[in-house]
């Protein structure tokens, strides 16, 4: 993984690429990367329960949860599975639970904001669809970039000059 890249630098490399205008909060790891799994799920986390529990070599989820903010679509138990299992993080455009748990895992997620209340468990949506928000469509297979100016998406690694390494 490219730990020390900044979304700045990698776009000032990359100027074509997309930027999610979506203003997201960041919780746990501030840096993240990695190719793209996606759900999308409407108050109802079961697949993203799912996918967090599978081993997983450095990839990001991205939730549409279609923006909604009434029940939390991750919480600290989902989150410390992704962890465990070399997820690098999540961007959910929902909400999340636990966030003060979640801020000190190794483990990078942007969402929307915070709703104690638990979702539902039923597994229904679907895994690895194009999913859109925020200007932006996260593809599978593509490579998301998140720290703290925001989040891009490249169908392949951005290096900038210079650099030897990149996402997986």
């Amino acid at each position: 993984m490219l730990s020390a890249f900044a979304a700045a630098d990698l776009i000032d490399a990359a100027p074509d690429t997309p930027s999610c205008e979506t203003q997201f909060r960041s919780f746990g790891r501030r840096r993240f990367c990695g190719r793209i799994r996606t759900v999308r799920c409407l108050r109802d986390n079961g697949l993203v329960k799912q996918l967090m529990n599978r081993p997983s070599d450095g990839e990001v989820l991205v939730v549409d949860g279609g923006g909604s903010l009434s029940s939390a679509l991750m919480g600290d138990m989902i989150a410390a599975a992704g962890a465990a299992n070399g997820w690098a993080g999540a961007v959910i455009f929902g909400v999340i639970r636990d966030s003060e748990a979640i801020d000190q895992m190794d483990f990078g997620v942007k969402a929307l904001g915070c709703n104690p209340r638990k979702s539902a468990k039923d597994g229904a949506g679907e895994v690895d669809v194009t999913v859109s928000f925020g200007g932006v469509d996260f593809v599978p297979g593509h490579y998301l970039y998140s720290d703290a100016d925001g989040i891009l998406v490249s169908a392949e690694p951005i290096v900038p000059a210079g650099e030897a390494s990149s996402c997986r």
